[in-house]
């Protein structure tokens, strides 16, 4: 009971991360209509300006003090996420108001190329370390329920909560703030909502610089755990079957979703993996992804669509 619970743990901790991704996929979704395909790499891009910020403001500024160099290293690159976001609202989104779905998506993988090349041009294509102080070091716990205890990582446990609480301000502030109804108007009508004043631009930005925030909590975390490398945006898109299963128009879907995928890839990897050969962490979530499009392909939260003829 004890390993099963460790898996558990393990499983849901990862789960969390995967769902703070799949909110950026949510978000953009719900205010544009737009799929955006470059979440993975709006992660990675974040991530490299934060591990390169930190390497360079102390040279610039001659601040030693990591903890504060690490502080403006974030503040510097959520800015470079604004002017992201900014650039993509005035170069694409506002040309392609009411375009099809295809050519909008179309739209995000391009996006998604000149990120990645952006990002090799300015922040260089080496590996790189973010370390903003999460504790490497396993704990163990309840080892008066169970012989030996349950071990946890205390990166991932830090990294989950860090997760859990941003999901939850996100929550917040899109129930309780002024812009966050505005945000939940234009997801709802866009014309409506433009009707009544809301301008469709400056909400797009700032969605895709909630979006630029998010990616830039999950690529440290990422980052912290794995290094900063091309691979992360592979990692990112572990999030398209989180969306998938809880429902592109749905914030619970999202938290859900990641849960469920989470927990299900590690308990499948140590239970069912033996008995195929191992490797199957890397196409459970995929393959749970397919079974819901053919069964139910709006997710578990997602709106379903009847045309009337």
């Amino acid at each position: 009971m004890g390993f099963f619970l460790e898996t558990l743990m393990g499983g849901l901790m990862s789960g969390m991360l995967y769902s703070l991704i799949a909110l950026g996929f949510v978000l953009i979704y719900k205010a544009s209509g737009v799929f955006n395909f470059a979440q993975g790499a709006m992660v990675l891009f974040a991530a490299l300006a934060m591990a390169r910020f930190a390497e360079w403001i102390p040279q610039w500024t001659g601040v030693q003090n990591q903890l504060m160099a690490n502080l403006l290293a974030f503040v510097a690159a959520f800015a470079v996420m604004v002017l992201v976001a900014w650039v993509i609202e005035r170069l694409v989104l506002s040309r392609l108001v009411n375009q099809e779905g295809i050519t909008l998506l179309m739209a995000t993988l391009g996006i998604t190329y000149f990120l990645d090349g952006l990002g090799q041009t300015l922040f260089g294509n080496d590996i790189y370390k973010i370390d903003v102080g999460m504790p490497k070091d396993p704990i163990i716990v309840a080892e008066s329920l169970f012989q030996g205890g349950i071990l946890l990582s205390k990166e991932d446990l830090y990294a989950a909560l860090i997760a859990a609480s941003l999901v939850a301000l996100l929550a917040l502030f899109f129930q309780k703030t002024a812009t966050g109804r505005a945000l939940r108007a234009v997801a709802d009508d866009h014309q409506a909502a433009q009707s009544i004043g809301i301008p469709l631009s400056t909400i797009w930005v700032i969605v895709w610089s909630v979006a630029g925030f998010v990616a830039l909590v999950a690529g440290i975390i990422w980052g912290s755990k794995l290094g900063v490398q091309f691979s992360l945006s592979l990692v990112a898109l572990k999030a398209l079957p989180v969306v998938i299963l809880g429902g592109l128009t749905s914030v619970p879907g999202a938290i859900i979703g990641g849960l469920i995928i989470g927990v299900g890839e590690k308990l499948s990897e140590i239970y069912v993996g033996p008995h195929l050969g191992g490797g199957i962490e890397i196409w459970f979530a995929y393959v749970l992804a397919l079974l819901f499009l053919l069964i139910r392909p709006q997710g578990l939260f997602g709106e379903k669509i009847i045309d009337r003829v």
